[in-house]
């Protein structure tokens, strides 16, 4: 299955009381996604809090969600151990996802001759195109020659690179043309920029609440027509979200639309708390201007490329 175009990171819901996935509430979500045209769905990378879970009930839900949705499935089968990573990714090989993806061990902070080895020896051991995962903003870097070296070896079918920095998409990007790899972003806010320059998609938490303003700026890159109007809403809502402790903003976001996603995993003091609630009353009075937009500019585009999902 083809990795290309938007793919919302999905938030994970939790069940209440619990450190359980609400599975109810997870294949929801995931219809909810499918129905607005998403070409994939990430499942369990930094917006759907994977720490959080046990291996069980991520593995469950993975197999549940190949049989719920036609779209390709990204699952992050990062772990602590590459024990554990194996065993996620081999399950998700085994359900039907079309790729995984692999972060350096979290919380403890490794070199990057210790990541190599990590990073190929699950590739050896995991039958599934694997795409490295980089997101300096939460754990052990993927260092721009770590990845490149790595990419090289042939063993990855790509990289999600979350870092934001533009030189290094350049330099990604150069390797993945002569090389013939996929460079995804989360950089939501570079994507309709770095999209014309030629990365192959986007895994998006923002996409996992707006996945309609994503896909209206992924078809209209596509098409040729400008994003300016569309740009701007993404970075203003971009920027609101990371004023909390991630993904809260993003849950938070997500309730205003009616979609479940649980407790946060830590409460707020009472600053935040009194904010979030301003984001609240902003997001609820914002987000029939950013619908309206994204439909408007979808009704725009030429029939054969506003349905290249469906």
């Amino acid at each position: 299955m083809k990795i290309e175009g938007v793919f919302p990171a999905a938030l994970t819901p939790r069940a209440e009381g619990s450190t359980a996935v609400d599975f109810a509430a997870s294949l929801d979500l995931l219809d909810f996604l499918e129905a607005h045209r998403v070409d994939g769905i990430a499942l369990f990378g930094s917006t759907g809090e994977f720490p959080h879970f046990s291996i069980d009930d991520r593995t469950r839900l993975v197999g549940m969600a190949a049989k719920r949705v036609r779209v390709p499935l990204l699952v992050n089968a990062s772990h602590s151990t590459l024990e554990g990573a194996v065993q996620i990714g081999q399950e998700a090989a085994g359900a039907g996802a079309a790729a995984v993806l692999i972060m350096p061990p979290y919380y403890f902070r490794y070199g990057q001759e210790e990541i190599r080895a990590f990073c190929l020896q699950f590739a050896e051991q995991v039958d599934i195109p694997v795409y490295l995962y980089n997101i300096p903003f939460l754990t052990t870097e993927l260092e721009l020659q770590t990845s490149l070296d790595l990419l090289a070896t042939g063993a990855f079918a790509g990289i999600k690179d979350s870092g934001g920095k533009w030189e290094h998409f350049e330099a990604l990007q150069a390797l993945a043309v002569s090389r013939g790899f996929s460079v995804l972003t989360g950089a939501e806010v570079l994507y309709s920029r770095m999209r014309r320059a030629g990365i192959a998609g986007t895994i998006s938490g923002v996409a996992t609440v707006l996945p309609e303003l994503l896909v209206a700026i992924d078809r209209r890159v596509r098409a040729g027509q400008d994003t300016v109007q569309l740009d701007a809403y993404l970075a203003d809502f971009a920027h609101r979200v990371l004023s909390f402790p991630f993904p809260i903003g993003v849950k938070e976001a997500a309730a205003v639309r009616g979609i479940k996603s649980g407790p946060n995993a830590s409460p707020l003091g009472p600053d935040q708390t009194r904010h979030l609630e301003a984001f609240r009353a902003w997001f609820r009075e914002c987000l029939p201007q950013i619908l309206q937009a994204s439909e408007e500019h979808d009704s725009k585009l030429n029939p054969a490329v506003a349905g290249l999902s469906d």
